[in-house]
């Protein structure tokens, strides 16, 4: 496991493997990496914590047991949780069979460990057949691996993403959205219109979105349920609760067992 600020100086593309992964585990609190993009395609897998990546219209959160897919040559930025482990996985262009678009991944046990088993030939080398054999397995079932619908559409229109700025910095002031109809000078119902033509969701499906991906991202860097339901100015916990329930099938308690419990012991 390496540490520091997401291995800075480290650039991937200078690389023609085929596949190349490291890990590492962030050493500042909110770790930002700004808007940047890579030659080769990168898949960013959560051992523990978590991060959001944001790239030109949509938000990506990234539980453990989960990665996000970016492509090659897609501007994107990284914020990790407080301690968060990762694992980097790069990977040549149009040697395996990856969607063209970001998405995130539930990544199966066996995938995780080719993954890490990949990690560790790069620190410490190896015969180079076994390492193509382990990259071909690899390249077998990552394709195979199920998407999961964690993200967040951010469109490009300059009143969403004033929206988006906000309820992103004042998550615990909620505006409504006659509110936001007041502030941007639009009726609601001409709001609401523009909200789902741009992101394909009501405003307050869209909204609830955003305050899971911002849930996840406080519990995973230490926040109890309590915590996170004032921070997203909830005025219950039960409330709240019971929106992450609706959005995910289970209590944030439950969801955060299932992750911790699946996580590999290292």
């Amino acid at each position: 496991m390496e540490h520091g600020l997401w291995l800075e100086g480290y650039d991937a593309d200078r690389s023609h493997a085929a596949a190349e992964a490291f890990c590492i585990r962030v050493s500042q609190p909110l770790a930002h990496i700004p808007f940047h993009q890579h030659r080769k395609g990168q898949l960013i897998l959560a051992l523990h914590g978590g991060v959001t990546c944001e790239v030109e219209h949509a938000m990506w959160m990234v539980p453990p047991q989960y990665a996000v897919w970016i492509p090659g040559d897609m501007p994107h930025s990284n914020r990790a949780t407080a301690s968060a482990e990762l694992c980097f996985l790069f990977i040549e262009p149009g040697v395996v069979s990856m969607p063209d678009r970001c998405c995130t991944l539930k990544i199966e046990p066996l995938v995780r460990e080719l993954i890490l088993a990949l990690a560790s030939r790069r620190r410490t080398g190896g015969n180079a057949a076994n390492a193509e054999r382990l990259v071909g397995l690899l390249f077998d079932e990552l394709p195979r691996q199920p998407e999961e619908q964690l993200q967040l559409p951010v469109s490009g229109h300059p009143k969403l993403r004033e929206m988006v700025h906000y309820m992103e910095h004042h998550a615990d002031a909620p505006r409504t959205l006659a509110q936001w109809g007041t502030i941007l000078a639009m009726s609601e119902r001409n709001l609401a219109r523009l909200i789902v033509r741009e992101t394909g969701m009501s405003y307050r499906r869209w909204r609830q979105q955003l305050q899971l991906i911002q849930a996840l991202h406080l519990m995973l860097g230490g926040q109890n349920v309590q915590q996170a339901a004032q921070a997203l100015g909830y005025d219950s916990t039960t409330a709240f609760i019971t929106m992450f329930k609706k959005a995910l099938g289970q209590t944030p308690a439950r969801y955060l067992d299932a992750l911790q419990h699946d996580a590999p012991r290292r």
